[in-house]
């Protein structure tokens, strides 16, 4: 069939959204691709029994959250002290890479009546930074359930803010569910050993009753290998006849990111069907290469396929970086970049 002409592709360096709070909390639901999963399609492996072990304790959470108990819904405060659970208020499914963690905790969420709300932990810390603290205590206090993927603790200062967040929220009724690679009294150890900070991890580990999830770890292997970028003229010629792309020169969309906030970055995707970019190289700094971790987030929610020149995503974040406190956010936004870069290539082929 032959290529259709489309006009100009727009950037996304000329997108400047403005997204009310009630779209910011309406979008913390599971991305698409676990927009149907469920316990039944969770397959357990019969050579790791903490994985059916798992799936049996989140089915009973799930069932105490029916509207009998716990938070969310109207009246709340007539029931409260009467129906208080004894035991923590949330469950936490620690394991490696691969394991199907995501997949859990977004059939948690499918099966627990709303109101409800599912968001990684960057999502959960950039909306506290749209809102304000007080806003988002109250936006999100009428909820039953907060599920938390990608449980991450890389600086003292997200820590005291989320465990103060969940705190408040526990006290309103509000049941909280995360998921992370590291147990929730071990975040931040061999980081950060400030006794304030440490005094958070303990507060917020009580929150929660661990469940370990043993399996095959399949994304710690190395870094993936990147698909080889495409010429300059390539990828401009592909997002010419690609209905829904938007076309930016990568050192302009990262200067553009700065000026959007993070929260905002899922609604500067917004109609956008791929993303096309030249010029891809090395990001230079730490506050930058954070910034890229969210948008790489976003896209991959969305299923959007890249198409880029320059430098292969595999190099993108230098080598200090991978070795820093945020190792495991950069080797997560590489995986999901190549994964979508490598959809990507058969829109040039």
């Amino acid at each position: 069939m032959p290529a259709v002409p489309h006009t100009r592709p727009a950037g996304l360096c000329e997108r400047h959204p403005v997204v009310p709070a009630d779209r910011l909390v309406a979008e913390m639901v599971p991305p698409p691709r676990f927009g149907g999963v469920s316990f039944s399609s969770y397959i357990p492996d019969a050579g790791q029994p903490s994985q059916a072990e798992a799936v049996r304790v989140l089915e009973g959470f799930a069932a105490g959250l029916d509207g009998r108990a716990g938070g969310g819904g109207r009246r709340r405060w007539f029931r409260r002290a009467a129906q208080e659970p004894s035991g923590p208020a949330g469950v936490y499914l620690d394991g490696g890479y691969g394991v199907g963690k995501t997949h859990l905790l977004a059939s948690l969420w499918h099966a627990v009546p709303g109101p409800k709300a599912f968001g990684t932990f960057v999502e959960l810390t950039n909306l506290v930074g749209a809102l304000g603290f007080q806003q988002a205590v109250q936006a999100l206090s009428g909820h039953r359930l907060l599920c938390i993927d990608e449980f991450e603790l890389d600086d003292p200062g997200d820590t005291v803010l989320v465990s103060t967040l969940l705190g408040r929220l526990v006290e309103n009724g509000v049941r909280l569910a995360a998921t992370s690679n590291t147990l929730p009294d071990r975040l931040g150890e061999g980081r950060f050993a400030a006794a304030d900070f440490l005094r958070e991890i303990q507060g917020l580990a009580a929150h929660f009753r661990p469940l370990r999830i043993d399996g095959e770890d399949y994304r710690h292997r190395g870094l993936p290998e990147a698909p080889a970028p495409h010429a300059d003229d390539a990828v401009t010629a592909a997002a010419a006849r690609t209905p829904g792309a938007s076309l930016d020169d990568f050192g302009d969309l990262l200067d553009h990111l700065a000026t959007v906030h993070p929260s905002r970055y899922g609604a500067l995707l917004d109609g956008v069907e791929a993303v096309f970019l030249r010029g891809v190289r090395p990001v230079p700094d730490q506050a930058t290469a954070l910034r890229l971790v969210v948008l790489a987030d976003r896209m991959y929610d969305r299923e959007l396929p890249v198409v880029a020149s320059g430098t292969p995503f595999d190099a993108v974040f230098g080598e200090e970086m991978l070795r820093g406190g945020y190792r495991k956010k950069y080797l997560r936004a590489v995986s999901r970049l190549v994964a979508l870069a490598r959809d990507g290539a058969r829109t040039v082929s």
